[in-house]
């Protein structure tokens, strides 16, 4: 499925080819620190399935639990991020954050990864009242 997306800002935008059975949620430590929530969506995109078609986005190294590391790919403008992939010189796997694509409805979670650190409370969510706006 052709997805295209961009930062909150608008600095940043992208168009890639994402396979939406590859759409996860990750729930480590590190997923909800970065984005400020429960846990994180991406799709797995390979590298050249990805197009950059706006803006100079910044690059953070950070060491994950496993000992690997993962550049995280981020707007230096607004702080979005866009994806994050591996670093070094193997074939790169791009994981695009789904919120920040256009076709973000069509991009439905198939797996869940590192499900340990879940938070709890995410199971009850459907008894929590809710409001429109």
């Amino acid at each position: 499925m052709k997805i295209d997306g961009n930062c909150h800002c608008g600095a940043i935008s992208y168009e890639a080819e994402a396979d939406t059975e590859k759409v996860g949620i990750c729930h480590c430590t590190d997923c909800q620190k970065f984005s400020g929530g429960p846990f994180r969506i991406g799709v797995a995109v390979p590298e050249e399935n990805f197009v950059l078609l706006s803006g100079n986005p910044k690059t953070y190294i950070k060491t994950a639990e496993s000992g690997r590391k993962r550049a995280q790919i981020f707007c230096p403008d607004c702080g979005t991020h866009i994806y994050s992939t591996s670093v070094g010189d193997e074939p790169k796997i791009f994981r695009i954050r789904t919120p920040t694509s256009n076709q973000l409805n069509h991009l439905v979670p198939t797996t869940q990864g590192w499900h340990r650190s879940a938070q709890k409370w995410m199971e009850t969510l459907q008894a929590i009242p809710s409001r429109e706006k």
